[in-house]
């Protein structure tokens, strides 16, 4: 999911399958395409109270709240293209949902630590360094091998339709097929862009854990990925201020970078489909 903004109101969004969901304040739209027509589906959220706004408590809260909906809206555009027969059941979903956790801790915590011990069995700041270049180079491999895959392909297309639905709006140009076609696939508060921020921010904040217990370390790595995502969406949301400084220009490149993995060029029927679940929320 994606954080972004104009003068006067905060626009997130999300590629799903066919489709696009734009989230304006308190109010979601999911708009896709089935049999050749666009459909949509709208949700009005209850507003936070003041405690889930606090500083580095609100990234933990929105990053909840971007699996709940993200799931959520995916759920409901996958049913859209799916037989009658077809539809995920509640039990069915959560026990997705727990292998998914599942697999991403072992492939982006466990497995890129023992590849570190591997390769160097000392404890200490290089081992914690080393750790977190594999977990970065194994998810940049992760994406490429994804990408290869024809329907992530087509999610990715719709990625880059909803961020260039988006461009369009902070630039206050009409919404029309002709006008979103001119602007970039990528966007600096992409939500691949803060992945990236939180494997960074995780080396620095894992080259403090230097004991020589391999359970301390493995289980503290997976207990302070709460502070890490905290820490990531303030430094997220200052990089978007502090754009113009060169500092955190470069900060943002690495996340530009690794959308150009994650967006594709879309066909003018999935722009059509972006532009559509954006003016239901605006």
């Amino acid at each position: 999911m994606n954080i972004y903004h104009n003068n006067t109101e905060k626009v997130g969004g999300q590629a799903v399958i066919e489709g696009v969901m734009m989230r304006c304040k308190n109010k979601l739209n999911t708009s896709v395409r089935k049999d050749g027509k666009i459909i949509s589906k709208k949700k009005v959220l209850k507003k936070k109270n003041w405690f889930w706004k606090i500083f580095l408590i609100r990234g933990i809260s929105n990053m909840y709240d971007m699996l709940k909906i993200g799931i959520d809206t995916l759920v409901w555009s996958a049913e859209q293209q799916a037989e009658e027969d077809e539809k995920i059941s509640k039990s069915e979903m959560n026990l997705t949902l727990f292998f998914s956790f599942a697999i991403a801790i072992l492939l982006f915590i466990v497995a890129p630590f023992y590849m570190t011990k591997f390769l160097y069995s000392k404890s200490g700041f290089l081992f914690n360094v080393i750790d977190g270049i594999i977990r970065l180079g194994v998810f940049f491999v992760y994406l490429l091998i994804i990408s290869k895959m024809e329907d992530i392909q087509t999610l990715f297309k719709y990625h880059g339709a909803e961020h260039k639905t988006v461009h369009c709006y902070e630039a206050g140009k009409e919404l029309t097929v002709k006008n979103v076609k001119k602007f970039s696939t990528l966007h600096p508060r992409c939500g691949t862009s803060f992945l990236v921020i939180v494997l960074f921010i995780s080396i620095i904040v894992f080259s403090f854990i230097t004991s020589d217990k391999w359970y301390y370390k493995l289980g503290l790595r997976i207990l302070l990925i709460p502070v890490i995502i905290g820490f990531s969406y303030e430094i997220l949301k200052l990089a978007d201020k502090m754009r113009k400084n060169k500092f955190f220009d470069m900060l943002n490149k690495p996340g530009l970078w690794i959308q150009k993995i994650t967006t594709k060029e879309p066909t003018d029927k999935q722009i059509e489909v972006a532009i559509d679940s954006l003016k239901k929320v605006i």
